[in-house]
């Protein structure tokens, strides 16, 4: 049923897909005949990587005219007739400098060498110097996960989701957490992609570790302001993630070993400069560390352990110099097993992603591209109990089929123009409960699923109105509809089901959309300072349902429906932008305004499992919520010291009729104070000491404040919603690493022969194999939580003694989850 409601409506998707094809043609034509210059366009790669370079500033020196790399490494521009010299840069990387005689069309691709003298600094911007002054976008990172192997790490793993939450405006979930927030919005706001394909769930044991295998990753993208209008969906920010290419030239491989994760990435070039297969692979052993050292076998806990692993692969297909194929493939699992046998009771919760994306870039001419993306995502909860002969199961899940085509038109040198539409089918199993015991089944109602269809189609340019001003505007469209099969059960005040109404399959059962404008303009103050201001407007048409402040892998995806409309975000922002001391040290302040309507939470007394019943969405009550803050960032490039210093005040309240009384309050993931200083010092060729500084307020949370005896019973009463704060957070971390270079290693291992055999022998020859010359090793030695912070990680009440004895006691009582960790990883590349 499920593949008949997507074919059904991706034959719709494709007839739309037919006409923007059809459209592009006949721009390609019109742009043809109408040019009057000449185009360069190329490629731009990493030497020595062979990786593609996303915002390499390519221009020509004599005109100050030139465009930046997109996503795939690809630039196009079109200047007079001429002579020239074709200039490319990029921080870290050696300047290419190329003498052209323009007198028609051409195609220049270029691999640039990293450069010897910064190549080991960290890096957090890849894109020209003063591109945050010269931009019009707002709010927006790129980090090069390559130059990220610095910064102190989690257990010896690196993760860019870390990284992430160092930045102004981003807010950790808690302790060791990969959930974000940003400027005020839920994890839920936020729309992550790798490769086009949306992850739902980007979390590994409970959220300590992300999902992202920093190995198989080449860039990462943060955009927490206004987001252009060819993002949609979500109403905070966009994580938007490029796997990594596989080398098309020769076999590369780079793993480590950490202290409970061990991973491995090989590249595979199948045909030289034409295709190329990247595989990555990375688990963990604490299972092996539980079920042997820890549990012995004759432990009634024998049998409990935890792991989980990740699959990544990519191949890289060039048909030609105009065709370009691409396919992405994820599979992660959790898996949590529990056994006490004492009491009889077994518990086995897996949960994981499975995406699959493929993307089609094909080239019209050097001022349209086209872009075609089809993807499938898949993400899956399921907890499984048992105790004395009764088994209880409860699952959720969502599953993604999206279609994209988009198309990038350059008419000139004064606009760029993104166009082009998107078409997502989701299923949804907002909770589902099984149970059994021998020879009884519990009837516990049909598995319910959701079916919603979301679409959207959009156009964006970025125009230079000037050398001072240049704009970028955007308008998106976007509708979802709630279709069937579906039946809405109504209830009386009492909870019993008065009638029923049944909707078909496909049948529309609600339908929303709107327009979303989005508009940002930049205004240069000075050659290394600007002034940004910005207004957007998202419609989110999917909900994450959840109690805790932190993201776990209970909560479930609620789509709209008749009783749930889209939550709407209205963001305004305005930003100072100045570089200085020749763009090494960059700043900038961005204050923000947020506005949302429709956000939904439980209602009071309403807990996840009630899901599973026959209308999960009846469990939910609308409120507003706005945030507003500014953001602080100062960051020096370049040079053996290196490093950013972020800090955001920021305030987010909400407020629901239903809820605290009405009254307004803070919202569980609002911070007032946000720091974070990373600083790098490269000591000399083979070391380099990095230093993490963390603070923020306390999470929000709600408590009870007072209790009574009811009929002998102790009743707690609860105070104001999140009315109640735990103790402020804060954390240093260390590390240092140590690079081995093979070249000073052959010397070494050269010195040694001729010591052992003296000048009467004949000349030394390296009989060493390639890949072992060619070899790094680096070894990485962090330390988490330096002065060892007791920071909360959660509060819970203990309750002993009893009342009618006078020994009653209560008390608050603070978990904490880590102290300080030492930990130490090897990696290698070749």
């Amino acid at each position: 049923m499920q593949k008949y409601i997507f074919l059904k409506r991706g034959l719709l998707f494709f007839r739309h897909m037919r006409f923007l094809w059809t459209l592009g043609f006949i721009v390609t034509l019109c742009t043809t005949g109408l040019a009057q210059q000449n185009k360069i366009s190329g490629y731009i790669k990493d030497a020595s990587t062979n990786q593609a370079l996303p915002g390499v500033n390519v221009y020509v020196d004599e005109l100050k005219q030139g465009a930046a790399t997109d996503g795939n490494g690809f630039y196009t521009f079109s200047v007079p007739d001429g002579k020239y010299h074709l200039h490319i840069s990029m921080i870290s990387y050696k300047d290419s400098i190329i003498a052209i005689n323009l007198t028609k069309d051409i195609k220049i691709s270029v691999a640039l060498p990293p450069d010897a003298v910064n190549e080991k600094t960290v890096n957090v911007v890849g894109q020209k110097a003063n591109n945050n002054v010269q931009s019009a976008k707002m709010g927006t990172i790129t980090l090069e996960v390559g130059d990220l192997k610095a910064i102190p790490v989690f257990f010896g793993e690196q993760d860019i989701l870390k990284v992430i939450q160092l930045l102004p405006g981003v807010q950790s979930a808690g302790d060791a957490n990969t959930g974000f927030y940003v400027r005020g919005g839920g994890p839920d706001q936020n729309l992550v992609m790798i490769d086009g394909a949306t992850v739902y769930n980007a979390g590994h044991l409970l959220g300590f570790f992300s999902i992202f295998n920093s190995d198989a990753l080449n860039s990462v993208s943060l955009i927490k302001g206004d987001m252009p209008a060819n993002y949609g969906g979500r109403i905070s920010s966009v994580l938007d993630i490029s796997a990594k290419q596989g080398d098309m030239e020769q076999i590369h491989a780079s793993g480590g070993i950490g202290l409970i994760a061990s991973h491995v990435t090989v590249q595979i070039p199948i045909k030289k400069d034409t295709s190329a297969f990247i595989f990555s692979a990375r688990r963990t052993y604490i299972d092996l560390f539980l079920q042997k050292p820890f549990i012995p076998a004759s432990s009634a806990f024998s049998g409990t352990s935890y792991y989980f692993y990740d699959l990544n692969g990519k191949l890289n297909y060039n048909f030609s110099a105009k065709n370009q194929l691409s396919i992405t493939g994820y599979y992660g699992q959790d898996a949590f097993t529990f056994s006490d046998a004492d009491v009889g009771f077994s518990t086995h919760v897996p949960w994981g992603n499975a995406i699959v994306s493929a993307n089609w870039n094909h080239i019209f001419s050097d001022k349209l591209l086209a872009t075609t993306s089809l993807s499938y995502t898949d993400y899956n909860f399921r907890f499984t109990g048992a105790e004395n002969g009764f088994n209880f199961t409860l699952f959720s899940g969502i599953h993604d089929y999206h279609a994209k085509v988009n198309f990038d038109w350059i008419p000139n040198k004064k606009n760029h123009i993104k166009y082009g539409l998107e078409n997502t089918f989701h299923v949804f199993i907002p909770s589902a409960i099984s149970a059994q015991e021998p020879n009884v089944n519990f009837n516990t109602s049909d598995v319910v699923h959701l079916y919603g269809n979301e679409a959207g189609a959009y156009i964006t340019d970025e125009y230079s109105l000037s050398e001072l001003i240049k704009m970028e505007g955007g308008l998106r469209y976007s509708l979802f509809d709630q279709v069937g099969p579906f039946t809405r059960y109504n209830q009386n005040p009492f909870g019993q089901t008065t009638d029923t109404v049944t909707y078909k399959s496909l049948q529309k059962v609600a339908q929303y959309g709107g327009l979303e404008p989005r508009f940002s303009i930049r205004y240069i103050l000075s050659e290394n300072s600007s002034l940004k201001a910005g207004y957007s407007r998202n419609y989110q048409y999917i909900h994450l349902a959840s109690i805790s402040s932190i993201s776990l892998p209970t909560d479930v995806w609620i789509p709209c429906t008749s009783l749930i409309p889209p939550s709407i975000g209205d963001q305004y922002s305005l930003g100072y932008y100045h570089n200085f001391r020749d763009n090494m040290f960059e700043s900038s302040v961005e204050v923000y305004y947020k506005h949302m309507d429709n956000l939904i939470e439980y209602k009071d007394g309403v807990t996840p499992e009630a899901n599973a019943s026959s209308d999960p969405d009846e469990n939910f009550t609308l409120g507003s919520g706005q945030a507003y803050g500014a953001e602080f960032y100062l960051k020096k490039r370049v040079g053996k010291f290196n490093g950013w210093i972020g800090y955001t005040l920021s305030w987010t309240t909400e407020n629901f009729p239903d809820l605290n009384n009405g009254q307004t309050f803070y919202a569980k993931y609002d911070r007032r104070n946000d720091i974070s200083v990373v600083a790098n010092y490269e000591l000399n060729s083979r070391w380099t000491v990095s230093a993490v500084f963390v603070y923020a307020t306390g999470n929000a949370l709600t408590v009870p404040d007072a209790w009574y005896v009811v009929e002998g019973q102790l009743v707690e009463q609860y105070g104001a919603r999140d009315g109640y704060r735990l103790a402020p957070y804060d954390r240093l971390d260390l590390s240092a690493t140590y690079t081995t270079d093979p070249k000073k290693r052959a010397l070494r291992v050269e010195q040694r022969w001729e010591k052992r055999h003296g000048d009467s022998t004949a000349a030394y020859v390296d009989h060493r194999p390639t890949w072992v010359k060619n070899l790094h090793t680096s070894w990485s030695f962090s330390v988490y939580n330096v002065y060892d912070r007791f920071n909360p990680y959660f509060i819970y009440i203990n309750i002993s003694g009893s009342v009618y004895s006078n020994t009653l006691t209560i008390e608050a009582k603070q978990v904490a989850l880590f102290p300080v960790l030492p930990s130490v990883s090897w990696n290698f590349d070749f």
